[in-house]
């Protein structure tokens, strides 16, 4: 249990309140790029940052005043000529850099989380590793989730988050951490769904599949028992914290098994509900800040202490 909260902002997430900047994890795209500062244009206000050129732009965020930034959740976005079918390349990630970079200039002062999943490496941009007849081979990809989660947690990751939705991950995971003595916390997408909201993010990561779809390990969006099931799961395989994605159309989920677990519950606002709002606000039919604040104290109502989103900046400002 220790692991849960030996982070000042990780202690925060066991606590119910009002809205705070400890509740919000930033989601960020690193590449390989030292320098890069692309926008990504299915999300505004969105960048892919260069792992040198990271450290820039975060650091008016970190350090400011008040409500400051205190939580990431990394992705790395790797050249297509480097991927493979096992997702080996991981070794190559920017995530490693960005890590050390980070760890190195904010300490303690930034919680480093780690998004653990195989779509980004994978030359297919499937989940896990697939065997001959394009079915997931869930030993070895459990391994390599493993292996994966390993290579991050020594190169300075506070929370390894495995998105994958491979079955028995967090105990391959878990096992491999104690066994190398790392005492870093899993956040577990526990119920992820096969949504229609995670395009820009796929275009952000470039981690869509070049094949079929994901239907057979995502949960399927009429899942309740399937989701109840998962998270239970993951909390007896040892998972610290555990997660809902998407947000806003599954808060009667979010509800269910916060009434249910006794782990902090975490959310991700996806790219889809990110751009929804922007999309509605750009049309005047709502108001950005108003709409935006009233999911946050949405999810925050139905049981979430963390919430993944890419308002987190502007939150900063609106709280």
């Amino acid at each position: 249990m220790h692991n849960s909260y030996k982070h000042p902002t990780a202690r925060q997430w066991h606590s119910d309140h009002s809205l705070r900047d400890t509740n919000l994890v930033y989601p960020i795209f690193v590449t390989n790029t030292p320098d890069e500062k692309t926008l990504i244009a299915s999300m505004p206000v969105n960048f892919r940052y260069g792992y040198e050129r990271v450290v820039e732009e975060l650091k008016p965020l970190v350090n400011r005043e008040g409500n400051r930034l205190r939580s990431l959740m990394i992705f790395g976005v790797l050249e297509r000529e480097l991927k493979d079918p096992e997702g080996n390349c991981m070794t190559s990630s920017p995530v490693i850099k960005t890590l050390q970079n980070l760890k190195k200039e904010f300490k303690d002062k930034l919680l480093l989380c780690v998004d653990i999943c195989l779509c980004g490496y994978t030359d297919h941009g499937h989940c896990g590793v697939l065997n001959s007849d394009g079915t997931i081979n869930l030993e070895q990809s459990n391994q390599q989730l493993a292996q994966m989660a390993l290579l991050y947690a020594r190169h300075g990751a506070d929370v390894v988050a495995p998105s994958d939705m491979m079955d028995g991950r967090v105990h391959a995971i878990k096992s491999l951490l104690a066994q190398y003595s790392f005492k870093v916390p899993v956040l577990s997408y526990s119920a992820k769904f096969k949504s229609c909201l995670y395009g820009p993010f796929r275009d952000a990561a470039d981690s869509a599949p070049s094949f079929g779809d994901r239907a057979a390990y995502q949960l399927p969006i009429y899942g309740r028992d399937l989701a109840i099931r998962a998270a239970l799961r993951d909390v007896q395989e040892g998972a610290d914290f555990v997660m809902v994605k998407p947000g806003l159309p599954y808060l009667d989920i979010i509800r269910e098994i916060k009434n249910i677990v006794r782990v902090p519950l975490a959310v991700y606002q996806v790219s889809g509900e990110y751009m929804m709002l922007h999309q509605a606000a750009a049309s005047g039919a709502v108001d950005l800040k108003s709409a935006v604040l009233e999911t946050m104290e949405s999810f925050l109502r139905a049981g979430c202490t963390i919430i993944i989103t890419y308002f987190t900046p502007q939150l900063l400002d609106w709280m």
